[in-house]
């Protein structure tokens, strides 16, 4: 079967999952919540560069829709819009921009559930240059993305033994970057092209008490991924076992040792007679398939940890561990704390050897089934940053620290992620913060490559505010920060790239016709360069079927 083929039946399945999971087991409830929104959009924009002065106008027409599902089986929610952009001169090319993201977790029986996700978005390419926060416009070192995932969870029991198991897979696609990144310097970077990977994991566990004062847990899983460029492989054996010993009605001690295998591999780049990588018509590197299959990454062996576990409520859990994994210390962790219904907040600390399409795919499944769409926000529909749930119990996630940039390195990925969501009578507000940095693994010595060992990082930030002012408008704001730094760059120049803005949007609805008025300011920083600073203003129009 070919690469095309599969693709097209990944698609597809995904597609006809989602689906599936949205139509058949809501006819199966007495009581349900099925919302669907479908509707068509207008939109006048503006974008001005405050450097140089210029002024470029386009105009969008757009169609999408936005959905929801809540019964006791079924959550889910899906917002896609679909844009197209008509230049009004040569100054802006027409294009389409597709953006969406969809969360779907059903439970089949007692048994057996089904989750699924899926997002479209554009995100940066090269973590060396321009960083664009609101995309509008012409907008440098950005490229379309679509990723998909589904897959079965089994969990059931034996007299005291809790078996659990679950099958995912997922597809991760990225078109060439539009345009050239501004203020990039070093070695040219391949582009990322499609992947697909498969997970499986299984365990059985005991609760303390049972056949023993402690509780226990064997746990495996296999991890195997598939990328088009230079044919890339990711394959992950792990199996692990944990104890987990109360010492109070509130806390835990827990411990575990794991045997695990990754190896990662790739062929060379076809390089010409000055030893440059070949690129083809879309700027990626050319496989040499008579080369042999080179180790980027693999590490064989034992590894350990040990932690605690407070949880003094329902409403509050915390747990942190460390110990020696990837051949150094690891820590990593996770806090949540549902305030109320409506308020709600977690933090994640995680360490793991990823890939890009790896990493998205566990970013998806971390979302909360309940989200900010970005309705009648303006520029704000991009599902490139946080994303914030719409109640306590689901806070939300960010996806900075995937989004950082589109590498087709494996890589150690270290970082700490927190986001908190409220709702107060009329108004709703959240906050995404984070820093993570990703250790880069490459073959040595291979021609075209040289990024084995080199590090990057980044520190993010994002806040929103929506507040209903009467029962036909309202207002929406959010202010968002990043700051990049990289050892992949030109060793002479400051790598460091700032990227920060806000955008605003007031809204008033006419029954099924909607009117929006949004502007929108940011800048970026590259190294040592001047500033670059734009502002965007937008006024559109959306009928809701």
């Amino acid at each position: 079967m070919t690469r095309r083929a599969i693709r097209s039946l990944a698609l597809a399945g995904g597609a006809a999952t989602l689906a599936a999971l949205v139509a058949t087991p809501v006819t199966a409830q007495a009581t349900r919540r099925v919302t669907i929104n479908p509707y068509v959009e207008a939109s006048q924009i503006l974008t001005a560069d405050l450097n140089g002065g210029d002024v470029l106008t386009y105009t969008s027409l757009a169609a999408g829709v936005d959905a929801a599902i809540a019964t006791p089986r079924v959550n889910g929610q899906i917002s896609y819009r679909y844009e197209r952009r008509f230049a009004w001169d040569d100054d802006v090319g027409d294009s389409d921009i597709h953006s969406g993201l969809a969360r779907v977790d059903a439970r089949l029986s007692n048994a057996l559930t089904v989750e699924a996700g899926g997002i479209a978005t554009r995100t940066r390419s090269d973590i060396r240059g321009a960083a664009p926060g609101v995309l509008a416009g012409n907008v440098d070192n950005v490229a379309q993305l679509y990723a998909i995932y589904a897959g079965p969870s089994l969990s059931t029991t034996a007299g005291p033994v809790a078996f659990l198991a679950n099958y995912r897979i997922g597809y991760t696609k990225v078109e060439t970057p539009s345009f050239a990144g501004t203020g990039v310097g070093g070695q040219r970077l391949d582009y990322y092209d499609d992947s697909i990977g498969h997970t499986a994991v299984a365990s059985a566990s005991v609760a303390p008490g049972s056949v023993a004062p402690f509780g226990m847990t064997l746990s495996g899983a296999y991890d195997r991924e598939t990328a088009s460029q230079l044919k890339q492989r990711y394959e992950g054996y792990y199996v692990r076992g944990d104890v987990l010993q109360p010492v109070s009605p509130y806390v835990a001690l827990t411990a575990g040792v794991g045997y695990e295998t990754i190896e990662s591999s790739q062929k060379d780049a076809l390089v010409d007679a000055t030893g440059t990588a070949v690129l083809d018509r879309n700027g990626r590197y050319v496989t040499n398939d008579a080369s042999p299959r080179r180790i980027a990454y693999r590490t064989d062996g034992l590894y350990y940890d040990a932690g605690v576990i407070w949880r003094p409520n329902r409403r509050t859990s915390v747990e942190g561990h460390v110990g020696k994994r990837y051949g150094s210390l690891s820590v990593t962790g996770a806090a949540t704390y549902q305030a109320s219904q409506s308020v709600g907040m977690s933090v994640v600390v995680y360490d793991g050897i990823q890939t890009f399409g790896r990493q998205l795919r566990t970013g998806l499944a971390n979302l909360p089934t309940s989200f900010v769409s970005g309705q009648q926000q303006g520029f704000d529909q991009q599902f490139n940053g946080c994303v914030f749930g719409t109640t306590g119990a689901q806070p939300g996630a960010c996806l900075n620290d995937v989004f950082q940039s589109i590498s087709t390195a494996t890589y150690r990925a270290r970082g700490i992620d927190a986001v908190i969501v409220a709702t107060r009578g009329r108004s709703t507000w959240g906050a995404g913060a984070g820093y993570v940095n990703r250790k880069l693994f490459a073959p040595q010595d291979t021609p075209g490559i040289a990024i084995d060992g080199l590090d990057d990082q980044s520190y993010y930030g994002q806040l929103f505010y929506t507040r209903t002012l009467t029962r036909v408008s309202g207002i929406n704001t959010n202010l968002f920060v990043n700051y990049y730094d990289t050892e992949v760059a030109d060793p002479t120049d400051d790598a460091g790239v700032w990227s920060y803005g806000g955008t605003g949007t007031y809204f008033h609805n006419f029954g099924r016709l909607g009117t929006t008025a949004s502007v929108g300011l940011y800048s970026f920083k590259v190294g040592d360069l001047d500033s670059v600073w734009s502002a965007q203003a937008l006024i559109g129009a959306r009928y809701q079927f």
